[in-house]
């Protein structure tokens, strides 16, 4: 029984050290920045095609995390198989997560479809809630709450974004301003805590007497 459950949080441990490399981080402030940066780009390239251009970059990323991941961070913490109840867990968390996206791809073509100034609003309260959903979803099943306050950050640059092009007559509802600052603070956090990894997990020293 013990051993079953110094497994448990063993498994626990290593499951949550996943989420400390800051990598992700990095990924969710670049996806904030393509709301500050895609506004920029649609009256030269539509709505579409300012948001589609980012595709290509990540397909870029992803795969640049999956390389550091294995050449920089499992050399660094490890590598572990889950158990059947922790692989179950991510399997219904990822059924989850697809269903929730398939609603929200649903209500944006439905705005996208019924578009107008009076929506601006309600859109992005529509918006912020279906990823504040997303971002508590996954906090825990993910056990990590900083996804969580990521969800927080986007909701708070939505409507802080409004407001500003609401009083302020902000062009492109002020995201360029809003989203930038939260990238850039999701993207500093990913970094500090990839640093923090680096320093705190250094490569294993490998003994002389076993290269022989």
């Amino acid at each position: 029984m013990l051993n079953t459950l110094s497994l448990k949080d063993a498994e626990r441990k290593v499951f949550r050290t996943t989420f400390l490399d800051g990598l992700w981080d990095i990924f969710i402030g670049c996806f904030f920045m393509q709301f500050a940066l895609a506004p920029l780009l649609s009256n030269r390239m539509g709505d579409f095609w300012s948001s589609a251009v980012f595709l290509p970059i990540w397909a870029f990323l992803f795969i640049l995390i999956w390389v550091v991941k294995k050449s920089v961070v499992i050399p660094r913490l490890g590598s572990v198989k889950f158990g059947a109840t922790r692989r179950a867990k991510l399997t219904k968390f990822t059924l989850i997560m697809l269903g929730i996206n398939i609603i929200a791809l649903i209500i944006g073509f439905f705005f996208a479809m019924r578009s107008n100034v009076s929506m601006g609003l309600l859109y992005s309260v529509s918006m912020g809630f279906m990823v504040l959903l997303l971002s508590s979803i996954a906090a825990q099943y993910l056990e990590t709450v900083r996804f969580f306050i990521y969800g927080c950050l986007f909701c708070l640059s939505l409507l802080t974004g409004e407001w500003l092009f609401i009083n302020y007559k902000i062009p492109h509802h002020g995201f360029p301003i809003t989203f930038g600052i939260s990238g850039l603070i999701i993207i500093l956090t990913g970094i500090i805590l990839f640093l923090r990894l680096l320093k705190n997990y250094p490569l294993p020293e490998i003994d002389e007497n076993m290269k022989d």
